[in-house]
Parts: structure tokens; C-alpha cells; sequence
């Protein structure tokens, strides 16, 4: 984070950050800023945008690319895909007003990525000279960017002032009283209980198995100065994550601490890891231990997480060859910081000339997030939520111009915008599930967050929700 601190004013600072380090999804973070081209997109058409713009730079280095055995990303673009753009993409019949506060699809090119080995215990520093088309003069700007950016690591390194560390805790202005912060949903308690009924009535009626519900809340922070890098420093203390991601968008920020992986690609294998099954952790020790086993033998997870799993084989079925879809695990039980999550781990071989544009379109939305069936699970969320989606629930990452892709599920994320800050929070509705219950999960998942905003503001705050 020490390195962050340092480049938090470059524009367009990005940070992919395996906060939580595995060899398997865990063992590189990448760092980029500067980019030589953004892109914002909207409607049916803005993944097209996007792959447009992506061929032409990909075309114009060619073989030179090729750089991705020494790091999955050395040059690409790093970006979001709104849930929103999934309405368009499964043709959904719209009934909400679109949400303006970010686009459809948002990415920027870089070409240059520092990428952090966790398991080497390694840094490298990586430029393709694009958008140069010249040999020459794509060499001497590779070169002039990785001088800039080393310069820039080792004023960091040596750096010997009291400068920012993972406890440091920043003042958020300069008026010292105490302020009121408002945390406000755009749905009542009664309002809610009552989208889950109806939810429940689709599935008695058998139009669905399972659809997720969610709700928005937004923290007001008028006439206050936040420090945006601290909200995702006290995001990230609260919920170590493989798949957390800080993104400054220029006129907002995107800052999550995603634990799932929507969609990667390694060559020709595409992989998708969802989650379906949660419990929160104890600091008793044999308390958390029953929290794990209830996790593990509990029936309605099990079932959950079987059927999302199947939706999952049959989106990137469409993508990859024949009988080549399989669940590498079925089912495993990961230990966070503060949750235990039940997760699969389903992998298939790529179709010939399919792309990662490709494989986004025929899977957006992610299965974990919607429902079973998809497009009808989709369509109620559409009538049954006030409020469109936008970033939450969508896909954040990274496409490399050798042909690697990760992206998350955009879960545990705040918005911050206009000084405003907006975070989503739903869960599964199943036949068994109960209204009370189900609105009483979103307030439990709310309060994660909702601590992590008062540990920036506890020094002058008091917050009321």
C-alpha cells in the first residue's frame, strides 16, 4: 500500500490487489496509471466498443506482445462491465430508469503494469511502447516509461519520513466537531420484505429456483474532505481478498474487496470460480470451528451452490469445445478474514478464435448474482429492485494484449462519487428463505462496510444509520 500512497495523484491509478496471496488466485497484484487511451461505453453495443479498440492496439504490436511469461498482464486494458450492460446482452425488457452514475463499460489501455509476485517474492516492471507505432519511437517511449516509473518505486523505497503504513489514519478535513453522517437505502424495511414475497411466489409458482435480491445504501459526505485511498485502506483491512481492486476513474472511484472470480483465462483454459454458501467467522476458536462445519454439511448451501454451478458449465459451455466443461471441484470451503464461503471451481478448453470479448458476452452477467434460470431471475430483479444495479454485481479486471483475462464479481464495493459513497448488498432467495431473514442478511453485509466508513471518520464523526 506504501507504493499506492506514492502514486495515489497519477491519473487513472489502478491496483488489482491480491490483498489475500494463493498461488492459485492470489499471487500477482498489478499497479498501473497514465493510460494512453480510455474508453467509456453504453448500451448493446459497448462491449463491441471496447474489443474495437483493443484489436487495434493488439494488431499494431503483434508478436512483440507476447511477453506473459513473465507476468499475465504486461501491457491490456483494466476495466469494468456495469451489471447494467447484462439487461442488454440477455435482452431483458426494461422497466427501471438507467442509473447515470457510471457508464456501461469503462476501460482504460496502459502500457505500462509493475506487478507485485507474491509467491517469487518479486517486482517487474513492464512497457510495450504503444501507442507508438514506429519501432523506434515505441522503443524510446517504452523505455522513457519504465525510467519514470522506477524513479518513482525507488523515491518510495527510500523514503525514509514518516510517510503512510498500513495503520496510518488520515484526517478527513479540517473542521474538527463532530458531524452527523446519514447512511440512507433506497428501499424500506417493508419494502424489501415485500420483494422477497414476491420472489418467493415466482419460485412456489416454479418461474425460478433461486433469485438474488439486493438493496443500495449511500453515505452522504457533504462539505468533508475524505481521503479516497483511506476508504479502500479500511475496505481491505476489513475483508482480505484475491480478487480486491482500487480504480480511480477520474471523476469517481470504484474500491472492492471482491472474494470471487467471475471469469479468467490461462491460454486456451477458461475458468469461473462462484460463490454460493456464507457464514461469519468467530474469534472463538471452537465457535468458528461449528460456524465451518454448519457451513459444510448445511443442505440449502449445498443445493445453492449445485444449481448456480450447472448455470455456470452452460454460459461458458458456449465458448469453449464440446465435453471439454468440467467442475475441477465442486465444492470447498474458503477461510476469510471474517467469512467462511463456499465456493466451485468450474474450467473448460476454449473454442478456436473465441476472445475474451467473446467470452464476457456469452456469460454477463455472472449466474452467482442473478439467479437460476438467468434471464428470468434477471427479469424480476428488474421489476422487483428500485434501483438499477450500475457497477454492483458487474466485472472488474484486466485483458491483456497476449490474451490473458481476469475479471471479479463486483461484490463488497463501494462508489464514491460527488462525494458520495454508494454500496450494494443482496442474497439469495430460496424456498425456504424468510423475509424478516433476508433483510435482516443485506443489514449484516451493510455493517461490514458501514464499519469500515467509521473507522475513517470515528476521529470526527458520529455516525447515525
Amino acid at each position: 500500500m506504501r507504493l499506492i500512497e506514492v502514486l495515489k495523484n497519477e491519473p487513472h491509478l489502478f491496483f488489482l490487489d491480491s490483498s489475500m496471496h494463493e498461488p492459485s488466485r492470489g499471487r500477482y497484484s498489478f499497479i498501473g496509471f497514465d493510460p494512453f487511451k480510455v474508453v467509456e461505453s453504453n448500451g448493446k453495443n459497448a462491449v463491441d466498443e471496447i474489443a474495437k479498440e483493443f484489436k487495434v492496439f493488439k494488431e499494431l504490436k503483434g508478436d512483440s506482445l507476447q511477453l506473459n511469461e513473465i507476468t499475465p498482464l504486461s501491457c491490456g486494458v483494466v476495466g469494468f462491465v456495469s451489471y447494467d450492460y447484462g439487461l442488454y446482452q440477455e435482452k431483458i425488457k426494461l422497466s427501471l430508469t438507467p442509473q447515470d452514475l457510471v457508464p456501461d463499460c469503462y476501460f482504460c489501455f496502459y502500457d505500462a503494469i509493475i506487478t507485485i509476485d507474491h509467491f517469487t517474492q518479486q517486482l517487474h516492471i513492464t512497457s510495450c511502447g504503444l501507442p507508438q507505432k514506429d519501432e523506434a519511437l515505441c522503443s524510446k517511449r517504452a523505455q522513457s516509461r519504465l525510467k519514470d516509473i522506477e524513479t518513482k518505486i525507488s523515491a518510495c523505497l527510500n523514503d525514509s519520513e514518516d510517510s503512510s503504513s498500513e495503520d496510518t489514519v488520515y484526517g478527513i478535513g479540517a473542521d474538527k466537531t463532530d458531524q452527523k453522517i446519514f447512511l440512507k437505502g433506497d428501499i424500506t424495511k417493508e419494502q424489501y420484505e415485500k420483494a422477497v414475497e414476491k420472489a418467493l411466489d415466482h419460485i412456489e409458482k416454479g418461474d425460478i429456483y433461486q433469485v438474488n435480491l439486493s438493496q443500495r445504501f449511500m453515505l452522504d459526505l457533504e462539505g468533508i474532505d475524505v481521503e479516497k485511498l483511506e476508504l479502500y485502506r479500511q475496505l481491505r483491512k476489513t475483508s482480505l481478498s484475491p480478487f480486491s481492486a482500487y480504480f480511480d476513474c477520474g471523476d469517481y472511484q470504484v474500491m472492492s474487496t471482491s472474494p470471487e472470480r467471475f471469469l479468467q483465462t490461462d491460454g486456451n483454459v477458461l475458468q469461473s470460480r462462484p460463490m454460493k454458501g456464507t457464514r461469519p467467522r468467530s474469534e472463538n476458536e471452537e465457535a468458528d470451528r461449528e460456524l465451518k462445519k454448519e457451513l459444510e454439511q448445511s443442505e440449502k448451501d449445498k443445493a445453492e451452490l449445485l444449481m448456480i454451478t450447472d448455470l455456470l458449465r452452460n454460459d461458458i459451455g458456449k465458448v469453449c469445445e464440446y465435453g471439454s466443461v468440467h467442475v475441477k471441484e465442486m465444492r470447498t470451503i474458503e477461510a476469510y478474514k471474517t467469512v467462511y464461503q463456499a465456493t466451485s471451481t468450474v474450467e473448460g478448453k476454449l473454442k478456436a478464435d473465441i476472445d475474451s470479448f467473446d467470452i464476457i458476452k456469452a456469460c454477463f452477467p455472472g449466474g452467482s448474482i442473478t439467479g437460476c434460470p438467468k434471464i428470468r431471475s434477471m427479469e424480476i430483479i428488474e421489476d422487483l429492485e428500485p434501483t438499477r444495479r450500475g457497477i454492483y454485481t458487474g466485472a472488474l479486471g484486466y485483458i491483456s494484449f497476449s490474451g490473458n483475462m481476469d475479471l471479479n464479481i463486483l461484490i463488497r464495493t463501494l462508489l464514491l462519487k460527488d462525494n458520495i459513497v454508494y454500496f450494494q448488498v443482496g442474497g439469495g432467495i430460496v424456498a425456504d428463505s424468510t423475509p424478516e431473514g433476508e433483510y435482516e442478511e443485506t443489514l449484516v453485509k451493510a455493517k461490514a462496510i458501514k464499519d469500515s466508513l467509521e473507522n475513517v471518520c470515528r476521529q470526527h464523526k458520529e455516525v447515525v444509520s
